[in-house]
């Protein structure tokens, strides 16, 4: 099967999530099919509200255009003889290894695909379905992988060490923990403080693209984030993310650390990367090379930085998009197809 009846195929499971989304024919069996599998994927993972089962599968829907996939693919030249390549996938958020799984089965390599315990039934729903529009797809759901050409794993700083000596012998991209940054000017708009607010809290904040430190300059109101803050309120209703805020307030309490709170997220200052689940970090700076230094250190382990300031030389994506990345952009800034086709 050629690169573009793959691509139709893939734009037919597109088409039908996206009657389902828009909730059409909805006494057909496939929509059944969809709702029986965002269950499982709740029951399975508390964190997989349906809410952000949904906020996902959106993102699916916009970026699976029969456009996009051939834009995206049409300046690579594929290979007659095709690759086994494996996939450790991670289940933070929901979907989140969808992309891995694409660009291995899209270049017509056969993938050996190892999932997260914590989304099991959503990508193999996917990919099971893709494969009845396109039966020449070789994907296997394994517990080792074993007779691969080639690894792509996404996990912990520990597992990758485990990892990076495993995979040793044979190509491979292993990723680490990372997470996002922001930075605010001061002169952000309500509208544009709003938008970050969707940045920190989608996906209760467990994604490596949501912003878990934000550097604001001197003097910045806080009371400016709380109301920014305020539609999301609803989170401290989830139980798993209750309670780590409130494990996390004791432990502030219990040590009489600074810290501002609004009853369900704390802003804390730090100057750390990785804050956890129900809290903000927080660093001020005075100025332009004060935020140089702070990137320069944290480098390997920053996946967005997010602004509408105009900061030279600093790539990054405005307030509100850091969980819409196109598909065109990659973790860690490693182009998967470019090293899958190196392989």
């Amino acid at each position: 099967m050629s690169l573009e009846q793959r691509i139709k195929s893939l734009v037919a499971v597109r088409n039908i999530l996206h009657s389902f989304l828009t909730k059409e024919n909805q006494n057909t069996p496939t929509y059944s099919e969809f709702e029986s599998a965002l269950r499982k994927a709740e029951n399975k993972n508390p964190w997989f509200t349906k809410k952000n089962i949904l906020y996902a599968l959106k993102y699916w829907d916009e970026t699976l255009s029969y456009e996009n996939l051939s834009g995206w693919l049409a300046r690579y030249r594929l290979k007659d003889t095709p690759k086994t390549v494996g996939l450790v996938l991670a289940g933070n958020i929901p979907m989140v290894g969808f992309h891995d799984c694409l660009c291995v089965l899209l270049v017509g390599y056969k993938a050996r695909i190892k999932l997260s315990s914590k989304d099991a039934i959503l990508i193999p729903f996917f990919l099971n379905l893709w494969k009845e529009f396109c039966e020449e797809l070789d994907f296997e759901f394994v517990e080792k992988l074993e007779k691969i050409n080639g690894v792509i794993t996404t996990g912990s700083n520990n597992t990758a060490k485990y990892f990076e000596y495993y995979f040793k012998e044979i190509p491979h991209i292993i990723r680490k923990n990372r997470s996002s940054l922001a930075i605010l000017t001061g002169n952000e708009t309500e509208e544009e403080l709003n938008a970050l607010s969707k940045d920190i809290f989608t996906y209760f904040g467990l994604g490596c693209r949501n912003v878990t430190q934000i550097l604001i300059p001197e003097n910045y109101s806080l009371d400016n984030l709380f109301q920014s803050f305020f539609p999301y309120k609803e989170v401290i209703n989830h139980n798993k993310y209750a309670n780590n805020y409130d494990y996390n307030k004791a432990i502030y309490l219990m040590n009489n650390d600074q810290f501002w709170d609004n009853n369900f997220i704390i802003l804390k200052e730090s100057g750390a990367l990785y804050s956890p689940i129900g809290v903000l970090y927080f660093k001020t700076y005075t100025d332009y090379e004060a935020i140089e230094r702070f990137i320069a250190h944290n480098m390997g382990n920053i996946q967005c930085l997010v602004t509408n300031g105009n900061f030279e030389n600093l790539f990054s994506v405005p307030l509100g998009e850091s969980q819409n990345p196109k598909i065109n952009e990659y973790a860690d800034g490693v182009n998967t197809l470019d090293f899958l086709l190196s392989i």
